[in-house]
């Protein structure tokens, strides 16, 4: 078996066509969700295929290239970054019907209004290219019911993206806003959202950052380690960023 590189969180390995990963109690809804995608017809996610003998998940194995960092030049340019955008409509589009029930256990908590089943975690590490294109998304484990704009702008966080360039080598501000217009209306984000997004982005970090220290308090040593070089720090400038330039990425979204 291969071991699979990732964010460092869970211990994936290949066999074969398929990958296995660890099992949580919010796996069966992200396997009853690969079913309703399959289902609709969605071919950018993973199919699963149960548990296996050793109680690790089965799923298929997407061939390609997931993109690490620093991203490559194929990972940022303007059609792959419209490319996930138009991408993770179809996903959205397709479990707008995915059956609301309250007794369903999910990783992170269902966020109102939930009109769709957020992915939780788009990112260049979670998305599959073949041909400098996105074809798939992966890692389904963070799904979970929320509006559109909750999983969008924090793709948009990612793929733009949307980093204080001080800290890591990366487009200026007027290239963000231009980028996240791009975005945005690759994905065909409605008005008001737009309006909204700036400030999901922030909330969705802050949430994220409040995830990886109630998670290393509790003993879980990759978290801990995430926190052992800076990872809270460093999106928590990325907050006081978009904070600081909300102006200039909304007339962006909305002009």
């Amino acid at each position: 078996m291969e071991v699979l590189a990732g964010g460092g969180v869970n211990h994936v390995v290949r066999a074969g066509d398929t990958v296995r990963r660890p099992t949580g109690p919010w796996t069966t809804a992200v396997h009853a969700v690969l079913g309703h995608l399959a289902a609709r017809g969605f071919g950018g996610a993973p199919r699963s295929h149960g548990i296996d003998d050793e109680g690790r998940e089965v799923l298929d194995f997407v061939p390609g290239d997931v993109p690490d960092y620093p991203l490559p030049e194929w990972a940022l340019s303007d059609g792959a970054l419209a490319a996930v955008g138009r991408l993770l409509r179809q996903l959205h589009d397709a479990t707008a019907d995915f059956p609301k029930n309250e007794d369903v256990t999910w990783y992170w908590p269902a966020v109102s209004p939930a009109e769709v089943i957020c992915h939780g975690d788009v990112a260049p590490y979670n998305c599959v290219f073949r041909d400098g294109r996105p074809v798939a998304f992966i890692d389904f484990d963070t799904a979970h019911p929320g509006p559109r704009v909750w999983d969008v702008a924090y793709a948009a966080y990612r793929f733009v993206p949307l980093t204080d360039p001080r800290q890591m080598d990366t487009y200026p501000v007027p290239e963000q806003a231009r980028r996240l217009r791009l975005f945005a209306d690759a994905y065909g984000l409605e008005a008001a959202a737009r309006g909204e997004l700036t400030d999901t982005a922030r909330a969705r970090l802050d949430h994220l950052v409040r995830h990886m220290r109630e998670q290393a308090a509790a003993g879980h040593e990759a978290f801990a380690s995430h926190l052992a070089r800076g990872d809270d720090r460093f999106y928590q400038v990325d907050v006081e960023h978009i904070a600081r330039h909300e102006a200039t990425f909304t007339a962006a979204l909305t002009d």
